[in-house]
């Protein structure tokens, strides 16, 4: 089943875009005219009843896109590897003591010396998608990687280890 998403116009308030779970409750966002934005659970014993309405601070919507963005981001990874035989995807957490702490991703040279690529780092709650050589490499961050189970190991090693 795919997701649909139903846009309903509201005269002088705004837009309301609606989306259906799989089972059954509806969740919406009322973008209002004047740039604000609530968030709706509805009854789901009457689909047209509001039950809870949480007004969103630019900031609180952002962050919750973010939640909600770095988490499907992950399941789509980790599902690519059940479909794909031989590659895996994991993340990694930076040893604390790993010498590429507050390095460049880059420096690490990971995907030439593994064979396997860092496509995310999950720092204080956030993806960073795709990072560039120049991305820091901070503590607390968790590293996805994807490869083959010697290349992911071969990462392991290296962010806690160096080069060989």
């Amino acid at each position: 089943m795919g997701v649909h998403i139903e846009k309903v116009d509201l005269p002088g308030i705004g837009i309301r875009h609606d989306l259906v779970t799989e089972g059954g409750r509806r969740i919406s966002v009322v973008s209002h005219r004047d740039g604000e934005r609530d968030l709706g659970l509805f009854d789901i014993d009457d689909p047209d009843a509001c039950r809870y309405s949480i007004p969103l601070s630019d900031d609180e919507a952002a962050a919750l896109a973010d939640v909600l963005g770095a988490s499907v981001m992950l399941s789509r990874l980790t599902s690519l590897s059940d479909e794909t035989a031989g590659l895996y995807t994991e993340q990694i957490a930076l040893p604390t003591d790993s010498p590429y702490l507050n390095r460049t991703l880059g420096a690490t040279k990971a995907r030439t010396r593994t064979h396997a690529s860092i496509v995310a780092i999950v720092r204080d709650g956030a993806i960073i998608p795709s990072p560039t050589p120049a991305e820091p490499l901070r503590a607390g961050d968790v590293v996805v990687v994807v490869g083959t189970r010697e290349g992911l190991d071969g990462v392991a090693r290296l962010l806690a280890n160096g080069p060989d």
